[in-house]
């Protein structure tokens, strides 16, 4: 099926997992879109999604949603809505036992892995940084995202080797402190590989960088990506139809061998629009990815 006619077809068969008022059953037959997860398993990279995306829903029908895309893995972003029978409940580091293991039964029932979470505020302060590390433990992370201050990072390599958890450093755009990826290799110098970067290619874009160069330069440090393609105006498009050049950055990738989560994220958008956006950005990845694998 043509990339446009699946698009609209997952949008119209998905789109009340974005409009219902009570979450989305997973147990009902769900469409999905075809994902090329053998050509993903032999590259070793896994297609996500930054929770951010959805962040007009809550985070249980955020799961039912992209159980119905097929996407098998989760990024968290703090303060997002649990559920929309718990709309005032914002589920982040802070959250107690009983609600961790709802999210947790949920993204079982979902078949939605957790991943990832942020971006995470984390400073000098060891405390305040354990709760997220002990957070992230109980969910069974990989890695926690976040733009620590220089300061903190002795103690946070600690924490890192501690865990076995990696920290990915995301780059939001100019003028924040990790723009430019020359500032992300000043922190990473002489740390442990736990400690590397979340590459938010668009984000890149955005500050006039040219991603794939920047994938060039963090090379044997990127941990995970905030992917995206952006058009000129800097707004968020379907993958493959703005100027971050996505054959060039999944070729660059392969090339370096790393084995990186994947995020879908989204800043722009809502509804229906959004989720064809999506739908489209997973059928050409998936195509990519197919080629990249023969």
């Amino acid at each position: 099926m043509p990339a446009r006619l699946l698009a609209v077809s997952i949008v119209c068969l998905l789109l009340p997992f974005l409009t219902a008022a009570e979450p989305a059953s997973t147990s009902a037959p769900s469409p999905k879109l075809t994902i090329d997860n053998a050509a993903l398993d032999k590259l070793g990279w896994k297609l996500g999604c930054q929770a951010w995306t959805f962040r007009k829903l809550s985070l249980f029908e955020t799961l039912d949603t992209l159980a119905g895309l097929g996407i098998h893995y989760i990024e968290m972003y703090p303060g997002q809505r649990l559920s929309p029978e718990q709309a005032d409940v914002k589920f982040d580091h802070n959250a107690t036992a009983e609600q961790i293991d709802a999210v947790l039964a949920r993204c079982k029932s979902a078949g939605v892995t957790p991943m990832s979470y942020g971006v995470v505020g984390l400073t000098a302060d060891e405390a305040e940084a354990r709760k997220v590390f002990d957070f992230a433990k109980k969910m069974g992370l990989s890695q926690i995202v976040s733009e620590p201050p220089a300061d903190a990072f002795a103690m946070l390599d600690k924490l890192t080797d501690e865990y076995h958890i990696k920290l990915a450093i995301h780059d939001h755009p100019k003028p924040s402190h990790y723009w430019n990826p020359d500032t992300v290799l000043e922190v990473v110098k002489d740390r442990s590989n736990r400690i590397g970067a979340c590459a938010d290619v668009g984000h890149w874009y955005r500050s006039g960088l040219v991603p794939v160069d920047c994938l060039k330069k963090l090379e044997g440090r990127i941990i995970e990506l905030h992917f995206k393609d952006i058009a000129p105006n800097k707004e968020d498009v379907p993958w493959g139809t703005g100027k971050c050049d996505v054959p060039a950055m999944l070729a660059e990738l392969k090339r370096q061998n790393v084995k990186p989560l994947f995020s879908i994220e989204y800043e722009t958008g809502e509804g229906a629009e959004l989720l064809n956006n999506v739908a489209k950005s997973i059928d050409y990845f998936s195509q990519q990815v197919s080629e990249l694998a023969k």
